[in-house]
C-alpha cells in the first residue's frame, strides 16, 4: 500500500531524485499524472511529496483535527493512483488535487454533523438505567428542543426529516414520496440535519 504519512519518507525523497534524473527537474505533474495512470508507482511518490504539505494543511483549515486530515489526505492521493488516467488536463494539477480534497473534507464534514445529529436524537430514548421519571423528564426535555427546532425548518427541510426520522422513509421512498431525485433527497436532509443540530446546540447553551 503506498505510504501518505505527512511526515517526510525517504522512500518519497529518493523517488523524486531518480525522476530527476530520468525526466528532468522541469518534470510537470501533467507528466507525473500520465506515468501514474501507466502504474509508476515512483511517479506517485514524486507527486505526493510534490504536494502532501499544502494539501494537508488545507485539509486541516476545513476539518479542524490532525488525525482526519492525515487520513483525508490519504484518501486524495489514493483517488489519484486511481483516476490518474481520467485526468484531462482541464485544469492544473493542483486545482484538480484540491478539487479532490473538498470533496473528501465536506463528505467528512457531512458524517461528522450526521452523527452529532443522530447522538441528539438518539438521546430522545429513555435510558433503562435512569430513574423513570427523571428519564422520563429528559426525554420530554429533548423531544421538545428538537420539536422546536423542526418547526424553524423550511418546509422542504422539514419534510424530509419527519419522514426519515419520525416516518421511518428511506431516501428512495421520500424521493418518491415529494417526487424529487434522490440526491435532492439526501442534500435536503444534510442541511436539514446541519441547521437542527445548530438550533438545538443554541437551545442548550441558552437554557445552561
Amino acid at each position: 500500500m503506498l505510504n501518505v504519512s505527512v511526515r517526510p519518507q525517504p522512500a518519497a525523497v529518493a523517488a523524486v531524485s531518480a525522476l530527476a534524473a530520468i525526466a528532468g527537474k522541469t518534470s510537470s505533474d501533467e507528466i507525473l499524472v500520465e506515468q501514474i495512470a501507466a502504474g509508476s508507482k515512483p511517479a506517485m511518490q514524486a507527486l505526493f511529496a510534490r504536494h502532501r504539505t499544502y494539501v494537508y494543511r488545507w485539509l486541516l483549515r476545513f476539518v479542524s483535527n490532525e488525525t482526519l486530515a492525515e487520513d483525508l489526505l490519504s484518501e486524495v492521493f489514493l483517488d489519484v493512483w486511481r483516476q490518474a488516467g481520467r485526468f484531462e488536463c482541464r485544469s492544473s494539477v493542483s486545482t484538480w488535487l484540491m478539487s479532490i480534497a473538498r470533496y473528501k473534507a465536506l463528505s467528512a464534514r457531512r458524517r461528522r454533523t450526521e452523527a452529532e445529529l443522530d447522538e441528539k436524537i438518539a438521546a430522545t430514548v429513555a435510558d433503562p438505567a435512569d430513574d423513570p421519571e427523571i428519564a422520563l423528564q429528559e426525554k420530554d426535555r429533548d423531544e421538545l428542543l428538537l420539536g422546536r427546532a423542526l418547526t424553524r425548518l423550511s418546509p422542504q427541510h422539514r419534510q424530509v426529516i419527519d419522514l426519515v426520522y419520525y416516518h421511518e422513509k428511506s431516501v428512495d421512498e421520500v424521493a418518491h414520496i415529494l417526487d424529487v431525485p434522490p440526491a435532492t433527497v439526501k442534500t435536503r436532509m444534510f442541511y436539514a440535519r446541519k441547521k437542527m443540530a445548530e438550533l438545538v446546540d443554541g437551545a442548550e447553551k441558552v437554557r445552561c
